[in-house]
């Protein structure tokens, strides 16, 4: 009997997203699956979720006809194949799902998978219709999910931007769980290291320990799974990469960039960490720190401060510090003849074998090839970098070959390095022979990715190499052989490849370019690629491609910061001041007004002679950042150069920008100046107005409405909002869309109309959380608090209450700005019997993530 589409009916009728993969295997795996996509409310189409009366086979192929979306999760097994079927039902829903999008997600977990799965995942990675991430843990796999189908809905449906909602949230922050690199790689044969660290960090008066050992060796591979290990059991633990960091004044920036901690520039950015970390139980872990060794004694000041913080660090050096308790990280075991064994079960054996079959996945071991692959594992020392270098080789050469040419490369480069450790002339001669082998152009390629700072996409690379010397440079296909041998990894992002090398690579690559004298003629074509980067992606940033924009940005963040500091070495300061002022929108949103207010404060101090347009822009940067927090006498002196140099090279958008910080400083005067506001506002909405630069006056005209209720004209400010607003919908631009909605919110609450007001503030609170704006997301939250206060409903909101408060701990973000009066509508409440109902919702129960506070606020129960 044929089952149409019709005949069997799927358990929900939303949007369908239909998960494969084998049921018991992988159940943790279906359970996270189930959350992703019914957070994003659509429907999970699973076995499990309906009643069967059918043939297994009729079910799915029904169940599939009837979905929007295929999502593949594949472990160890194949699953069963059905009498009179030639493949199993896993490979037969791949094979019925042509047409829909398919998300695939591999486990790196798995055990030795079977070969029919193997086939199967080969047949996967060759086809370009589908998309295909690894990843380590359940909770990993619900993040990729949850953000892979938020994208293809972007992409696939024509969602209306004139009309937004507050249904769904499909774009939401967690500054707590900051993700945890994905490896590519089982850990193998460290089960003695990783019961030393657990075993320290579970003691109570362990505060900091430190993974040490030389590069290349796996301290990074360690620190992921520990990483892990800790989020499994539901701790709280996050993952700082200090590969890009070379200076250390900069750790703590890192570091709070990581923990979700915004730096406002209202406070010096360690203060602000050690603030937010102060009652927060937290595993750090940070890694490669050997580079930035000076700021080691601000972790024992952090934890100090912090008394609940736990530092792991992974350094090729001790940090002498007090309270350091070190673990020396070595290589993996490796065959010992004078001992009788399986060589198979080696940690260094077993892990040439699993890269091997990364490579070729019919790679074969026999007794034949195991003997090689030992006298290759002894002849690299157990070293797990240079067993990955050497195994990729077994794509184009047997282990016999690879051993032969290993010796010999081995010993013609024996005189290279003969100042390291043993351990390191091993890796590094082992660097040398993979290079040697790469043809010309690949060669020159991977010098030229060590000025990258941080992982970088396609275009970056093509630019950088089309300046080199290489004339018949093709990046693309240079660039795949790269990755082809291990040397380079990628990713996918939203949809766009990004690549990555090693710390011990980039170095590598970084010494080469020294060597051929092209390291600072490579660095300044770096630093024009994202210059121009930045020049081509202001518009988008004020108008509709806002959040795209932003999203290519957090992506290249490393690079940002590298390509600043090189401009500001080589005492460029106009080119840093337009890079600056050309992503002030970013800086602004992402919570980076404090290192940008820092660039810009030492190009006024080098720079003596600079150009007009430069120090415009350095004084605009250095004195309206902390205008609200830190006003002193210098910001409106400084405010009022920079307004009159932007006039006087004919930039009016600047000039009106400057005149709006001085009606923002006026206001902030105590007490407020307000006719002082008033002109300057009026001159800066008609310089901008001039200009066309509708972000600019949209903010302006939100600051008229701010002055409108410090004076108490509230009818006049709601009308001020109801202009930002509109000019902001105009342009598209979310930032504004959401600071216009949250102000008239505020302003409706004022007059009494508490349902519109309400409305202001969901839509506020969803567009805020859309862009990953955390500060608007606590305006929201704030405003929201005060509608449940209004309505008299104590319950919510203090749980409302206590998610903006913990919002702002974590973020850093302090006590609520002047413009939040939800304080204001709370005291009825606390004076009156509701108080100890709302007290015990602030205080009882743990906090919610800033997304389920989000959910929480959205509903309308």
């Amino acid at each position: 009997m044929k089952i149409t589409p019709g005949g069997i009916r799927t358990p929900d009728q939303r949007l369908r997203v239909f998960v494969s993969s084998t049921l018991r295997e992988l159940a943790p795996e279906r359970a996270a699956a189930r959350t992703a996509i019914e957070r994003l409310h659509l429907a999970p189409v699973m076995f499990e979720l309906g009643a069967r009366p059918h043939p297994p086979r009729q079910l799915y192929r029904a169940y599939l006809d009837q979905s929007d979306v295929f999502v593949g999760i594949y472990g160890s097994n194949y699953g069963w194949v059905a009498p009179d079927e030639t493949v199993s039902g896993l490979e037969d829903e791949y094979n019925l799902a042509p047409d829909l999008p398919r998300l695939i997600y591999i486990t790196q977990s798995a055990a030795a998978r079977e070969p029919r799965l193997t086939e199967l995942l080969d047949r996967i990675r060759d086809d370009d219709r589908a998309s295909f991430k690894y990843f380590a843990t359940p909770q990993e796999l619900r993040r990729l999910l949850e953000a892979d189908l938020a994208t293809l809905l972007a992409e696939r449906f024509d969602l209306s931007r004139t009309e937004p909602t507050t249904d769904t949230v499909p774009v939401t922050l967690e500054p707590t769980m900051p993700p945890t690199p994905v490896p590519l790689t089982e850990l193998i044969g460290r089960e003695t290291e990783i019961h030393a660290v657990e075993a320290l960090l579970s003691a109570e008066a362990v505060r900091l320990v430190s993974l040490i050992g030389p590069g290349g060796i796996g301290k990074s591979r360690l620190a992921i799974d520990l990483t892990n290990r800790a989020k499994n059991r539901g701790e709280d633990a996050a993952f700082v990469d200090l590969t890009p960091v070379n200076d250390a004044s900069l750790v703590p920036n890192v570091v709070a960039e990581a923990l979700g901690v915004l730096d406002t520039g209202d406070r010096p950015i360690a203060e602000k960490l050690t603030a937010a970390l102060r009652e927060r139980r937290v595993l750090i872990v940070l890694d490669n720190f050997e580079q930035v060794l000076a700021a080691a004694p601000g972790l024992t000041a952090l934890l100090s401060a912090a008394p609940a913080v736990k530092l792991l660090v992974t350094s090729r050096t001790i940090l002498r510090v007090s309270g350091e308790h070190a673990v020396e990280v070595g290589p993996l075991a490796v065959p010992d003849a004078t001992r009788a064994g399986d060589p198979a079960r080696v940690a260094s054996v077993a892990l040439f074998v699993e890269r091997a079959r990364a490579v070729k996945p019919d790679f074969d071991v026999t007794p034949a090839t195991l003997e090689a692959i030992a006298a290759i594992c002894v002849a690299l020392d157990g070293l797990p970098l240079a067993l990955e270098l050497a195994a990729a080789r077994s794509r184009m050469l047997t282990p016999a070959a690879i051993l032969a040419r290993l010796d010999r490369r081995l010993t013609l480069l024996a005189g290279g390095a003969r100042d390291l450790p043993a351990r390191q002339q091993t890796l590094r001669k082992t660097i040398e022979w993979s290079t040697q082998l790469l043809g010309p152009h690949e060669k020159k390629l991977l010098t030229l990715l060590g000025v990258f700072a941080g992982s970088f996409s396609l275009e970056a690379v093509e630019f950088v190499a089309d300046a080199s010397s290489d004339p018949d440079l093709e990046p693309l296909f240079a660039l795949g052989n790269l990755v082809d041998n291990s040397l380079v990894r990628e990713e996918d992002r939203g949809g766009r490849p990004y690549y990555s090398m090693l710390t011990t690579l980039r170095e590598y690559a970084l010494e080469q370019l020294e060597v051929a004298g092209e390291l600072e003629a490579t660095r300044g074509w770096h630093a024009r690629y994202f210059v121009e980067l930045a020049r081509s992606l202001e518009p988008s940033l004020r108008d509709g491609g806002q959040r795209e924009a932003i999203a290519l940005l957090n992506n290249d963040r490393d690079d940002l910061r590298s390509v600043a500091r090189f401009l500001l070495d080589t005492r460029d300061y106009a080119t840093i001041a337009e890079f600056a002022w050309a992503l002030l929108v970013y800086w602004w949103l992402g919570g980076l007004l404090g290192e940008v207010r820092a660039w810009m404060d030492e190009v006024l101090v080098l720079g003596h002679e600079l150009d007009d347009r430069t120090r415009a822009r350095a004084q605009y940067f250095s004195q309206s950042i902390t205008l609200w927090k830190d006003p002193d006498d210098r910001v409106v002196p400084g405010l009022t150069e920079s307004a009159e140099l932007f006039g006087r090279v004919g930039d009016r958008s600047g000039e009106g920008l400057a005149h709006l910080s001085l009606s923002l400083a006026a206001i902030a005067h105590r007490p407020p100046d307000a006719e002082r506001a008033e002109a300057s506002l009026d001159r800066s909405i008609d310089l901008l107005r001039a200009a066309g630069d509708g972000w600019g006056e949209a903010m302006a005209l939100l600051t008229r409405g701010r002055l409108a209720l410090v004076q108490r004209s509230v009818h006049r400010a709601v009308e001020c909002f109801e202009q930002s607003l509109a000019l902001a919908r105009t342009q598209g631009e979310d930032m504004g869309i959401a600071a216009a909605l949250q102000h008239r919110g505020w302003a409706l609450l004022v007059l009494g109309h508490t349902a519109d007001a309400k409305a202001s503030f969901e839509e506020s609170l969803a567009t805020s959380a859309r862009l990953g704006h955390a500060e608007g997301v606590a305006y929201g939250l704030e405003g929201l608090t005060a509608i449940a206060a209004a309505e008299g409903r104590a319950e919510r909101a203090g749980r409302l209450l206590r998610a903006s408060e913990s919002l702002r701990r974590q973020t850093g973000l302090g006590d609520a700005a002047s413009f939040s009066f939800h304080k204001h509508y709370l005291a009825p409440i606390l004076a009156g019997d509701g108080a100890e109902e709302l007290e015990r919702a602030r205080t009882d129960g743990s906090d919610l993530s800033i997304d389920e506070a989000v959910d929480f606020a959205l509903q309308h129960t």
